[in-house]
């Protein structure tokens, strides 16, 4: 574990020495960008640094519809609501399907912002798909991640397409996806609409792909007012107005950075020599592997990545190579020229 003062760019400096920095999930670098912070410091001069009323207050700033709609719009949904965390965009979905006509599934490698209580999260798709079969009394709700980041979901989610989705609720967390992948950032809701679930909600975080402190949920007009209708929603403050905002201004900023970001993983991918160390999903900037010595051995060179337990000391290490928007072509050059040393003399 490594302490530092401020926000990890490219590079992070630690007890005096100056590292590249492949990990984290800053992956279009906006928090650090001087461009987007001026929009953002423009946008808490107008509207503040929070704002700490309930979306039904009877006062209420036009910026919450506005960006609703705009995120809709770019992820091809009906409708989208937004939350002050990701988080909390998937604990709503979950209370909301937290009743007795309904029977939650979960995938492998589900997050925990879709579950409440220590769910009972399957082992298998294969197991999945039999306890879904025999279940006749209950609608099933399967939720899942889209970027498992073990490569069988996103993008092709070819499991789903052994299940028969027109019977099952969908609810899939975006996080890792939505402002980075499918078409103008819009994430997996458009692909996964298309395999015509009974019922499809996407959750995510907004502070991964838009570089915002905010969450969302995206599907149908109908669903998406009965979670507002809430008292999980009407209970909880919103995102802070200033956030939203710079997310919706800084479009064609965010649009440059997607289109450097898939430049990036494409240099990566050319340049290294043996993707075979890595577990990935085409078209997505992280890189997954376990071995503590390709980790150390990065970090004698120069090159910090991620790696710690994660969601708690009690869950296996992740250790994962994160690629964004920020990182020169120089930095790309410099970590594939290291991985393939270590490739040619693993030990």
């Amino acid at each position: 574990m490594f302490t530092i003062d401020e926000f990890p760019d490219r590079t992070i400096v630690i007890n005096g020495k100056e590292y590249l920095y492949f990990g984290g999930t800053s992956y279009l670098g906006l928090q650090t960008d001087a461009n987007f912070l001026s929009i953002f410091i423009k946008n808490i001069k107008k509207y503040g640094t929070a704002y700490s009323a309930s979306r039904k207050s009877n006062i209420r700033i036009s910026i919450f519809d506005e960006v609703d709609a705009h995120l809709a719009e770019i992820s091809g949904s009906e409708g989208c609501v937004t939350m002050s965390s990701g988080y909390l965009a998937g604990q709503l979905v979950c209370n909301y399907f937290s009743h007795p006509d309904y029977q939650l599934y979960y995938a492998p490698n589900t997050h925990s912002a879709l579950y409440r209580n220590q769910q009972e999260i399957f082992q298998s798709w294969n197991e999945l798909e039999n306890a879904i079969e025999t279940n006749s009394n209950k609608t099933p709700v399967l939720f899942l991640d889209s970027i498992d980041f073990q490569g069988n979901n996103y993008p092709q989610y070819n499991f789903l397409k052994n299940l028969v989705l027109k019977n099952i609720i969908l609810v899939v967390d975006d996080s890792h996806g939505i402002g980075i992948t499918g078409e103008n950032g819009g994430g997996s809701f458009k692909f996964l609409q298309s395999l015509a679930p009974k019922e499809l909600l996407v959750s995510c975080s907004l502070g991964k792909g838009f570089g915002i402190q905010a969450g969302a949920i995206f599907g149908s007009n109908n669903m998406i007012n009965a979670l507002k209708n809430t008292q999980f929603f009407g209970g909880a403050s919103p995102a802070t107005p200033a956030s939203l905002a710079t997310l919706r201004d800084a479009s064609s900023l965010i649009a440059t950075k997607r289109i450097q970001l898939a430049n990036n993983t494409d240099l990566f991918l050319k340049n290294v020599s043996n993707r075979s160390l890595f577990v990935y999903a085409e078209g997505h900037p992280t890189f997954n592997f376990q071995n503590e010595i390709l980790v150390n051995y990065l970090e004698d060179n120069g090159i910090i990545v991620t790696n710690f337990r994660y969601p708690t000391e009690n869950d296996s290490l992740m250790s994962r190579i994160v690629l964004s928007a920020s990182h020169t072509n120089e930095d790309i050059f410099k970590l594939c020229t290291i991985l393939n040393l270590h490739s040619s003399n693993p030990y």
